[in-house]
């Protein structure tokens, strides 16, 4: 049974690194200096992208 369970774990493991790579392989590198800022404080910029954002009018 240790086995089993040591080979089970052995494919996850190699199945989750193999979607990194993938993953790293595929995306472009990120550009700091186009993201949007982390914290907007008093900017007057909405905030955007994500349900809790989608505020009612």
């Amino acid at each position: 049974m240790t086995g089993t369970r040591r080979i089970t774990a052995a494919l996850v493991v190699l199945f989750l690194l193999g979607l990194l790579a993938l993953d790293q392989a595929q995306s472009r590198p990120l550009n700091p200096y186009a993201a949007p800022p982390l914290l907007a404080l008093g900017s007057g910029q909405a905030a955007g992208g994500a349900h809790c954002a989608a505020l009612p009018n």
